[in-house]
């Protein structure tokens, strides 16, 4: 159960009598006497909520309820004041205050506010605590970055299919990232089970026959199946009948449909692999991702070299969102390596590859960047509409209706 209070007052006497009133309830009162004695003691994992006066020397209530605003939309601030004064409750509610009493306050009514605050709290946390736990095991969300309609589609399509024993297919133009997500399926489906890859170009008979036996009950994952020869896609197609609790997945680039229907492909094979499909969309297809994707992409590289991450501006990012990619992912990943590494200035990469998107139109063109800059602003403000209008310096009318114009809602950003 959640009971801490923090209660700040610059008055010793008033805090301390909120502290007993609160301890009588069997709270937990903690006391601060100023804005600056609070404010390293407020954040997401903050296990309670905040009590606080409004007219206090230096930093008064109103920049402590910013402050919690900005380090937890979520975080229920109460505030107190001496003064009937409508114009400031009004403003501290539409501020995003919890509730806002005026002093003195009767003991029974300010125990009942606190505790729903406190109980607003302990659902957010909770729900905290459960998004976390999933997101831990759900590989689709950690991989499969982005918000386009495509990604989310991808996600969804790859938890459902982790969730049978089926073979799958997964299909996609070179770069898309096919050996990820068969991982992620298996990580989904089998985290604790082997994961054995095996690519065509080393896969006669006898390696799929000892990648089985080292696969057991786990995932065998065949990379490029369209590059088999008959004699391997014979001894994989034995393998699939042979080893039902062996789960295959196999990755191709290219169209195994026609070519089973031409013959150049095994047909009982490729009917046994396309139980189940994933098409992973190239980048063209999910340029509103770009943005995310670069960023991710440089923290892991930062991350692994033990290095700052650069600053990545808005300017950066739209020209990089303008460009086509035909390395999709992967060249996108190599990119961003370079420039965490400060291998390439930021100039050097947003022009680096084929700018070939003419084709778009100016209109669709701007459209992508247009969309991608939002989705990043409102990724790193954690979905504050607020915070998200104020650093793309839009009114919040424009920014509202640019929202609605990309079909994209803000409260899909606010972190777990």
């Amino acid at each position: 159960m959640t009971r801490r209070v923090l209660i700040v007052d610059d008055e010793k006497a008033v805090r301390e009598a909120l502290g007993q009133t609160l301890e009588l309830a069997e709270l937990e009162p903690v006391l601060a006497g100023s804005y600056i004695e609070a404010k390293d003691r407020v954040g997401p994992d903050f296990p309670g909520v905040v009590l606080s006066d409004v007219r206090m020397p230096g930093k008064d209530g109103f920049d402590l309820l910013a402050l919690c605003r900005a380090r937890d939309p979520d975080l229920p601030v109460i505030l107190l004041t001496g003064e009937a004064d409508i114009p400031m409750a009004v403003q501290g509610i539409s501020d995003g205050a919890f509730a806002f009493l005026e002093k003195p306050c009767g003991p029974a009514d300010l125990v009942d506010v606190v505790k729903k605050a406190l109980k607003t709290r302990q659902l957010v946390l909770e729900n905290r605590r459960l998004k976390t736990r999933l997101m831990a095991g759900d590989a689709a969300a950690r991989v499969i970055v982005g918000e386009s309609e495509a990604a989310r589609g991808l996600r969804r399509r790859v938890r459902a299919v982790a969730a049978t024993r089926a073979e799958v297919l997964v299909t996609g133009e070179p770069g898309t990232g096919t050996a990820k997500i068969a991982e992620v399926i298996h990580q989904l489906a089998d985290p604790a089970g082997p994961f054995i890859r095996l690519g065509a170009g080393g896969a006669d008979a006898p390696a799929l026959a000892a990648a089985a036996a080292r696969a057991g009950a786990g995932t065998l994952f065949v990379e490029e199946a369209g590059a088999l020869d008959q004699a391997a896609q014979l001894a994989l197609l034995e393998l699939v009948d042979a080893h039902p609790a062996l789960r295959v997945i196999a990755s191709t680039s290219r169209d195994l449909a026609a070519e089973a229907a031409a013959g150049r492909f095994n047909q009982d094979l490729f009917y046994k692999l396309d139980v189940m499909r994933v098409r992973i969309p190239p980048l063209r297809e999910r340029t509103e991702d770009i943005a995310a994707m670069f960023r991710n992409f440089v923290a892991v590289a930062c991350e692994q070299a033990a290095l700052p991450e650069p600053e990545i501006g808005p300017d950066l990012l739209s020209r990089l969102v303008a460009q086509d990619w035909p390395g999709n992912a992967r060249a996108l990943q190599n990119a961003a390596m370079r420039f965490a590494l400060g291998v390439a200035t930021p100039e050097e990469e947003a022009e680096a590859g084929p700018a070939d998107t003419e084709d778009l139109g100016l209109t669709e063109r701007m459209r992508r960047i247009e969309r991608s800059l939002i989705l990043d602003a409102l990724r790193r403000h954690a979905g504050n509409a607020t915070e998200t209008a104020r650093a793309l310096r839009l009114p919040r009318k424009t920014f509202y209706d640019k929202l609605a114009r990309h079909g994209i809602r803000a409260e899909d950003f606010r972190r777990p």
